[in-house]
């Protein structure tokens, strides 16, 4: 139950901000609303536990929101989760690719969405801003012992979560939605799907979850490849026990983790 927390939901869709208003305070949150950026400035005044940042029209307006947010030193860590505009809307009320490099939040969806499905992502948001946040990890490879190896080091780790395994670049795509990993460890061969091309469509859909390339084919061209496809490193698998858990520490930063041919 929300126990009275207040969620502040910015959207200009009327229809989902009732279904969504509705939807919270059955759980026993607190809901406020705005339609606009500059109504969003002034109801931040409620101090709000969440910030739900959904659709503005005209584009560039989310974005503009998210943007004071971050730059206001009493904003900055609420929790945030942004909700995009459906595909075919996007030129009008979505965010842009550019801005979408730029997004920092702790969940980022796609309309059209339920607001029930909302609840837990939210009841997750307020409990990690009570306890340290782990690393949470989805392992791609179509090898059952090479993802059994990776999970048995990684279960160790006490900042470290492995969400779940993917046995190709299909179903990480499928499991990156339904479970919203900080970091995917991506093979590159493999049937269905490769990683590339799974690195690919995560940079673009869902800017939230890092990937790691991690592959037996160590060369500079396929290292170059990777970090133009969006990845956010590249491991060998032969340096893998010992760079490994760096290298998810250093993506799930947003920076790159470069191996070193030498």
């Amino acid at each position: 139950m929300g126990d009275n927390a207040k969620i502040l939901i910015i959207d200009d869709e009327p229809d989902f901000v009732e279904a969504f208003r509705m939807t919270f305070e059955a759980k026993s949150y607190s809901v406020a609303a705005a339609s606009s950026r500059l109504e969003a400035q002034e109801m931040m005044s409620v101090e709000p536990d969440v910030v739900v940042l959904g659709t503005l029209a005209p584009a560039g307006q989310a974005f503009a929101m998210h943007k004071w947010l971050k730059q206001d030193a009493k904003y900055k860590d609420i929790p945030l989760l942004v909700i995009d505009a459906r595909h075919e809307e996007r030129p009008i009320k979505g965010w842009r690719r550019f801005e979408g490099i730029q997004i920092e939040c702790e969940a980022y969806l796609t309309k059209p969405i339920e607001p029930a499905s909302l609840v837990p992502r939210v009841q997750n948001l307020l409990e990690e801003t009570i306890r340290p946040r782990k690393i949470r990890v989805l392992i791609v490879d179509d090898h059952t012992m090479v993802r059994h190896g990776i999970h048995a080091l990684l279960t160790v780790q006490k900042d470290m979560d492995v969400v779940g395994e993917a046995v190709n670049g299909q179903d990480a795509l499928e499991q990156v939605q339904r479970l919203s990993p900080h970091v995917a460890l991506m093979d590159i061969v493999m049937p269905v799907m490769s990683g590339l091309e799974a690195t690919r469509r995560i940079s673009s859909d869902y800017p939230l979850t890092k990937v790691l390339i991690l592959t037996q084919y160590d060369e500079e061209e396929n290292m170059l490849v990777a970090k133009q496809a969006g990845a956010h490193g590249f491991i060998p698998k032969k340096a893998a026990s010992s760079e490994l858990v760096d290298g998810i520490r250093a993506v799930n930063e947003g920076k790159y983790f470069s191996w070193s041919l030498a």
